[in-house]
């Protein structure tokens, strides 16, 4: 064989194969699945179970990515991006894609234009908790409780969930209290068990049930629409007395802006079987998460309709943007 001949067969045929790559219908490669939250906190624990399940019925390994910080925005930037190929999806949130746009004085993304819905996952359970040292068992305690020591009860936040539903609380109840910041809600957790914080409106996340069972943590409410099993014992907001609450705190899945329908089409496929499957709702029923899939259009209205939500509550409460 010619000395020229060789190096063009070798050519062809890796250019064959690439061809065929291609060509292959979607997926044929692993997925990276960016999450907006660190590790072991409910959003974490829902994605990757979802991301389990998910890659069974893809075909392919789904990889979590985690991106904390910046209200969502860091993992929001990292999935804007991305190649709009199917091959990075994004388990957004609430936190990303409402409370950073409306937090910021200069939003970091347009929602509505730079990612591509694709389903809903589902919407997570918060609860009022408070540390054993708080000396309230029911809402109306902790009220008379905040009032009596203005400023000296800390409260945590861990997500743009946690932080405007506080906020609407606070205001709607004239509460007082000091604001402690987190990444997440796991952190936050940690430092409610210790008691460096008092009081948080969050998730359920890892190694926070065991402290409640055994009475180092107490449920007040939860601003799920009917009690949860977790805490059956713990009202709703409403039957609580709660007042102003008006966010939806919701997952789902996105792509960067431009993802092909046929990629958007498979994935909400995928989504709605993972859906139905009893096995991955037991499995996120024990961190309140409440599974649901839906359309794209479906996706794309809640967020719509959630996002001035939270600009007209960010402008109401004057909260500062940052």
């Amino acid at each position: 064989m010619g000395k020229w001949i060789r190096p063009v067969i070798v050519g062809a045929v890796c250019l064959l194969a690439c061809l065929s790559a291609q060509s292959q219908p979607y997926p044929n490669k692993p997925i990276r699945l960016i999450v907006p939250f660190p590790p072991a906190g409910t959003a974490d624990i829902a994605a990757r179970t979802v991301a389990q399940a998910l890659s069974q019925g893809l075909g392919q390994q789904i990889i979590v990515d985690n991106r904390g910080g910046a209200d969502g925005a860091i993992a929001g930037a990292a999935v804007i991006g991305s190649p709009a190929d199917g091959y990075t999806l994004f388990f957004a949130t609430t936190t990303a894609l409402n409370a950073a746009p409306a937090l910021h004085k200069t939003p970091p993304y347009d929602p509505l234009t730079a990612f591509t819905p694709i389903s809903l996952v589902g919407k997570f359970g918060f609860f009022l908790m408070v540390h054993e040292s708080v000396p309230a068992k029911n809402v109306a305690e902790l009220l008379a409780y905040v009032r009596a020591n203005p400023g000296k009860v800390n409260y945590g936040t861990g997500n743009g969930t946690s932080i405007l539903s506080t906020a609407q609380f606070a205001a709607a109840e004239k509460l007082e209290m000091t604001h402690v910041p987190y990444k997440g809600d796991a952190p936050a957790s940690a430092d409610l068990i210790a008691g460096r914080i008092q009081v948080m409106i969050a998730t359920l996340s890892a190694g926070v049930l065991p402290q409640i069972n055994e009475g180092r943590l107490r449920v007040l409410a939860t601003l799920l629409p009917s009690r949860s099993p977790l805490v059956p014992d713990a009202p709703t907001a409403a039957e609580a007395g709660m007042r102003g609450l008006t966010i939806t705190p919701w997952g789902g899945l996105f792509g960067p802006a431009g993802l092909p329908n046929e990629v958007v089409d498979r994935v909400e496929r995928e989504m709605q079987v993972v859906a139905a499957r009893r096995d991955v709702r037991e499995a996120l029923d024990r961190i309140a998460f409440e599974l649901q899939a839906s359309t794209p259009q479906e996706m794309a209205d809640l967020l719509s309709s959630q996002l001035q939500v939270w600009r007209r509550a960010v402008q109401e409460l004057g909260i500062e943007r940052n």
